[in-house]
């Protein structure tokens, strides 16, 4: 996939689906698939694109850093593998935050990036103080002869609420780890180098990779976790495992951290990567009166862990 942060270099012509995308969820891929679909039944050869922005509008208004479900590299990594070809990533300044619904349109999306076919969902803003709807984009488009798809909002079955990151943020915060991955459509994950740790857990019998995870990454409620382990693709599946993710307050932890223990497992794990998908929230963190009755848990935990994912297997 080319990564691009330029309006005037990117493969052309395009068809785009434009939005922030952030978590590639079932919402997301609405808005995509008619882009895939436009660019196989077109005469011409159009490249399927995504364009985005960075940093989000929300970030670079409010000035503080917005944890990500899918920072850039995962972004782009779902992506591809949905079949985009492009992903132009659109740098969110002042400048671009001043442009009219018609400037941006005009001057954006016809004039440097020469766009053919473009797709957004139902509810999708733009322009200065968000004056533009999907509507308005049709409208405006329609005087250039340019086709835009208007992609409905996506519930859960039997739900009315709509899919959206914001959602599935509330979800991973509660633990609710089943319903944020129905939303996502896969299950989330954590994917970082195996950095060297405290090595308590190797001490206790269960030995820990401590992941070192991008600082952008959204990190869901702290507490413990039935897991899959890919191993850099060096194993023939993913591997089970427990992760915890918090401060470890049994030895007194002051800085969160993310150690994942993969069952059945006695190899080197140090320097790499790991990508852990989280299946199910087991339970919240908590302190032990000693190291003993936290020796005890880890061996429940792991139990637990291996009865859920055998099962779903």
């Amino acid at each position: 996939m080319r990564i691009i942060s330029s309006t005037t270099d990117s493969w052309q012509p395009i068809a785009i689906a434009l939005g922030n995308f952030d978590g590639i969820h079932c919402g997301h891929r609405q808005v995509l698939e008619p882009i895939l679909d436009h660019t196989t039944q077109s005469s011409e050869r159009l490249y399927a694109t995504a364009v985005t922005f960075t940093p989000h509008p929300q970030e670079f208004f409010s000035g503080s850093r917005r944890q990500l479900l899918t920072p850039v590299p995962e972004k782009a990594r779902r992506l591809e593998a949905l079949g985009i070809e492009q992903l132009i990533l659109l740098p969110f300044d002042h400048e671009l935050a001043a442009l009219s619904p018609q400037e941006f349109v005009c001057e954006i999306l016809i004039e440097r990036l020469q766009v053919k076919f473009i797709s957004v969902g139902e509810d999708f803003r733009f322009g200065c103080q968000r004056t533009g709807n999907a509507n308005t984009l049709q409208e405006i488009a329609a005087e250039f002869g340019i086709q835009v798809n208007i992609a409905s909002l996506k519930t859960l079955e039997g739900e009315l609420d709509r899919i959206s990151s914001s959602r599935i943020r509330q979800a991973l915060a509660q633990g609710e780890i089943d319903r944020a991955n129905r939303m996502l459509g896969y299950p989330y994950s954590l994917t970082g180098k195996v950095i060297t740790g405290a090595q308590l857990g190797r001490t206790l019998g269960f030995p820990t990779a401590n992941l070192n995870l991008p600082p952008e990454k959204l990190l869901p409620r702290q507490g413990v976790y039935c897991v899959r382990v890919e191993l850099n693709q060096q194993t023939p599946s993913p591997l089970m495992g427990v992760m915890n993710l918090g401060c470890r307050p049994t030895v007194d932890g002051t800085t969160p951290t993310v150690e994942v223990h993969v069952l059945d497992w006695s190899g080197d794990l140090y320097d790499r990567v790991l990508t852990v998908t989280l299946e199910k929230f087991l339970r919240p963190e908590q302190k032990f009166a000693s190291l003993d009755a936290l020796k005890a848990q880890i061996a429940a935990d792991c139990e637990l862990a291996r009865e859920i994912l055998c099962l779903v297997m």
